[in-house]
């Protein structure tokens, strides 16, 4: 893991355009090393655009961005993706071992044999992950949730420093998604990586977040979660009436407006059991925050 205090991304004056498209512009912002930051935004702003802009994938049209303190796509041997087709896309037949190999390996899979070192380290990353006893299964035996977890012990295991994730919540049950969360803050807290998650519902993330790059009016921008958890920006990002609701405990919660709902059909609940509702992640802050917003 990187050492150094200088930030993971850098963003001066960043524009992306496609054809005369102009994605979004004026992205000026900073994102600090160690940190789990959430990129938000209605379907359409540009947030998968983001991470390929950082991946040196996708030009920027106007400004200058730094990535791990080099030019996007230079230090791409420090970074882990996973990303949202990585269940649909991969070959279904490899096992579980095969497919961690890959992020070693990459194209040379099938044409070398594959070292005892490399096969050391996958074991390495499935273990961290909790699937190494899943090494020998086929990809098409594992249920979704497995998947996902192959797939990020795929980029782990080549020791990031950075992980990004686009939309690693998408289709997975309730208890995948809690899952994936404590991996994912297992990788921050013991190894000090630096994440970013592509979220269209932050709900199962916040106890775990610590900024949001929120893309909003054309423009990307970065502040600190309890900067984004605003009803009146929330409203403004998602294009719908949001509330930021408090509980005596301390627990967050950003919920739809209800006030153009028919009385009748409103599902409402004592906060008391909403907080029950969400001990289980207790452990993991003090104060912790947590949403529903509507897909």
């Amino acid at each position: 893991m990187g050492t150094t205090n200088e930030p993971c991304i850098i963003c001066d004056d960043i524009a992306i355009q496609r054809g005369d498209t102009t994605i979004w512009s004026h992205g000026t912002f900073t994102i600090p090393r160690g940190t789990v930051t959430a990129i938000v935004g209605t379907n359409g702003a540009g947030k998968t655009t983001l991470l390929q802009a950082e991946l040196g994938l996708i030009p920027l049209s106007h400004g200058t961005m730094t990535v791990l303190g080099g030019a996007p796509g230079t230090t791409n041997g420090r970074i882990g993706y996973v990303p949202q087709s990585y269940t649909s896309e991969i070959d279904s037949s490899l096992t579980a071992e095969q497919s961690v190999l890959l992020g070693l390996t990459g194209t040379r899979f099938g044409f070398h044999l594959v070292s005892r070192a490399q096969r050391s380290k996958a074991l390495e990353a499935m273990e961290f992950i909790g699937i190494s006893d899943k090494a020998h299964l086929r990809l098409s035996e594992l249920s979704g949730g497995l998947r996902q977890r192959v797939a990020i012990a795929q980029a782990l295991v080549s020791d990031p420093e950075l992980l990004m994730l686009d939309e690693p919540l998408a289709n997975l049950d309730l208890a995948s998604q809690r899952t994936t969360v404590h991996i994912l803050r297992k990788l921050n807290r013991e190894l000090g990586m630096t994440i970013q998650v592509v979220a269209h519902d932050l709900n199962m993330l916040l106890p775990i977040l610590t900024g949001a790059v929120y893309l909003l009016d054309g423009h990307p921008h970065y502040a600190r979660l309890n900067e984004v958890l605003d009803s009146k920006l929330l409203t403004h990002l998602y294009g719908t009436e949001v509330q930021v609701v408090t509980t005596p405990q301390g627990d967050m919660f950003v919920m739809p407006g209800l006030d153009d709902l028919d009385p009748g059909i409103r599902d409402m609940h004592d906060t008391r059991e909403l907080a029950r509702s969400h001990q289980h992640a207790k452990h993991t802050t003090t104060h912790h925050t947590h949403t529903q917003t509507g897909r």
